[in-house]
């Protein structure tokens, strides 16, 4: 299967507990359990994380096949951690078949409902989203893809959850990360939207009418990150010493030529093996927003 240059290959959260998170993956949502193991020396320092050497592991898969990861480290929970608080990755938006089906069920699987599933306003009604909080508080989107948008064609789901295919980035400098992304991963600035975005609204006590403006950033016509504008209230993610960030703690995407971004590698690039990897170079950077890029070389 090719893989085109930005597809996000996978998403990692913390949990503390795995074995009560993968109830909720694994057994609710119905992704594939494609390796459950402990975290190796390697992969942790790779992402600049040696202190989650050891921890239980898990990769997930949707059933249809698609390159996409849905990975899981145990981490003992921070109490200062308020998801949609702060800066980093915010949320990982899942394609699935019937974004109606879930409300009454997630919540026996441990995630909590943020946002029932409703149709957004001043924007195209291209999809329907749904908002959980995982185990480890991570923010997963449950989003029925309808139609494509201007510019952008949206993934139709093959299996009940299917692919991430955007990863919701909160920074202190919309602009400074757009940037980022463009001139160091080879990605494209898509359009600006301006919406009252509830999450936020909600996570900052804002009044339901507050605009918010977000960036997309693609490939060609495939969305991949999306960089949200966040109050001034907003801080840096607490986080354990040597350890991931907790919740929506990494994302990895796919690049033809890992030696043509020009960034600074916490590790520099080498093979890595195992699923995701296949043996392929893999290196992770830390972006503007202070977020966790791993990228995955995939050729043309």
């Amino acid at each position: 299967m090719s893989i085109a240059h930005g597809t996000i290959l996978g998403g990692l959260s913390t949990a503390p507990n795995l074995e009560a998170a993968l109830r909720g993956y694994r057994d609710c949502l119905g992704l594939e359990l494609v390796d459950h193991d402990v975290l190796s020396d390697d992969l942790a320092g790779s992402w600049g994380c040696p202190g989650n050497a050891g921890s239980p592991y898990a990769v997930l898969r949707p059933t249809s096949g698609e390159p996409c990861w849905f990975r899981l480290v145990e981490q003992a929970d921070h109490a200062d951690f308020k998801p949609t608080r702060t800066y980093g990755w915010a949320a990982f938006e899942c394609t699935v078949e019937d974004v109606w089906h879930w409300p009454d069920v997630v919540e026996n699987a441990g995630f909590q409902i943020v946002g029932p599933p409703k149709k957004l306003e001043n924007i195209e009604p291209a999809f329907i989203p749904m908002q959980v909080l995982g185990t480890g508080r991570e923010m997963v989107y449950l989003n029925q893809v309808l139609n494509d948008m201007p510019g952008t064609d949206l993934p139709r789901a093959g299996s009940a959850v299917d692919r991430i295919f955007i990863v919701v980035l909160a920074t202190p400098d919309r602009d400074a990360s757009v940037t980022w992304y463009a001139d160091r991963l080879g990605l494209t600035r898509g359009a600006d939207y301006t919406l009252p975005y509830s999450m936020i609204n909600n996570a900052f006590g804002q009044p339901a009418d507050t605009q918010t403006t977000i960036t997309m950033l693609q490939h060609a016509r495939m969305p991949i990150v999306e960089v949200d504008d966040y109050p001034v209230e907003a801080t840096v993610r607490a986080r354990h010493e040597g350890m991931l960030p907790p919740g929506n703690a990494l994302v990895t995407l796919a690049v033809k030529d890992i030696d043509a971004c020009d960034v600074d590698w916490i590790r520099p690039p080498a093979p890595l093996s195992g699923a995701l990897y296949e043996g392929r170079r893999a290196a992770t950077a830390i972006g503007a927003g202070g977020e966790l890029v791993e990228c995955v070389e995939v050729g043309s």
